[in-house]
């Protein structure tokens, strides 16, 4: 402990900041362990382009060409610094539509990751969590409420589940960012909740493992994704956590941990798993990589990413 299973670099991302082997120097500078690099899928259709990347001439070609440097430059970093810090290779997934079954199928085909987070970004092929435009815009089409949108999100990221089977479940309810009540309870719309439920009973049922990511306490929310009342339905179903910072850029890698920690042991979590390398693997797809237990309990008091975090905060007092 500390480490994140959720990461992006200026360097393959435009909506991100610094090149990747800074983001991997600053993780072993802050007292990093373990560093998953999760840059984005490449995406097969012009229409999906962000405006960042239309204005910056990218193309869906160029996207693929921009995904395989990210994995060639990611085993570099792997092999370079193997001896400071675990570094794995993944990629974070995106759910648009029905189609991008084959374009994540082919990835795994022609690129050996450690590891996987799959996500959802989009409904109706509309981006849900880039501006608040954009998210009313797919609110819209979704009937005109929040609860309408929620609803069509779950069932979308249900359809993901299905077809990925993704072993870190990214930013479980990310779909609350840009709503009119992000810090809402989910329990308030009976049929989103039915449908979280549903959810989490799948990813229980193949072993997946959410990510408890810091992220959206940088975007001004009062819990981490995801919230706290989630959380503890699947702790009930024995689901297991991971630990991330979703991180854009140097200044974001280990944002929010010791409000995450806090949050973890208030609700209930008492272990995190943590990646690693190991033959002790659980899903065929990732052969050489497996999950190890870490105790929640003293995480803050003993390890030296914290002490560093706290002095830093007596310097600001």
């Amino acid at each position: 402990m500390p480490f994140s299973h959720h990461s992006h670099s200026g360097q393959f991302c435009l909506h991100a900041k610094d090149d990747l082997e800074t983001i991997v120097t600053t993780a072993i500078a802050k007292g990093m362990e373990t560093l998953v690099l999760t840059e984005h899928m490449p995406r097969d259709q012009e229409t999906d382009l962000y405006p960042e990347e239309i204005e910056a001439g990218r193309t869906t070609a160029s996207l693929f060409e921009t995904f395989d440097e990210y994995y060639k430059e990611a085993r570099r970093l792997q092999s370079a610094y193997s001896l400071e810090i675990e570094v794995l290779v993944g990629v974070e997934t995106d759910w648009i539509r029905p189609s991008s079954e084959q374009v994540i199928g082919n990835l795994l085909k022609k690129y050996r990751f450690d590891t996987l987070v799959g996500s959802v970004h989009h409904v109706h092929g509309i981006p849900i969590d880039f501006d608040r435009a954009t998210y009313e815009r797919a609110r819209d089409v979704s009937g005109g409420t929040d609860e309408k949108l929620y609803t069509e999100y779950y069932d979308a990221q249900l359809e993901m589940l299905e077809a990925v089977k993704p072993p870190i479940v990214g930013h479980f309810d990310v779909i609350r960012l840009l709503s009119d009540d992000p810090n809402a309870s989910m329990k308030q719309h009976d049929v989103v909740w039915s449908r979280i439920l549903r959810n989490l009973s799948f990813i229980s049922s193949y072993g997946g493992m959410l990510e408890v990511n810091s992220a959206a306490l940088r975007k001004g929310m009062r819990e981490p994704y995801p919230q706290g009342e989630i959380c503890q339905e699947f702790l009930k179903m024995e689901g297991g956590f991971v630990l991330s910072d979703d991180s854009h850029g140097i200044g974001q890698v280990g944002f929010g941990y010791k409000r995450t920690i806090e949050f973890v042991a208030e609700i209930g979590i008492q272990t995190l798993m943590v990646l690693q390398r190991g033959p002790m693997t659980r899903d065929p797809r990732f052969p050489e990589v497996f999950g190890r237990p870490v105790p929640v309990h003293g995480l803050e008091q003993k390890h030296v990413f914290f002490q560093a975090q706290r002095t830093a905060a007596d310097r600001l007092s």
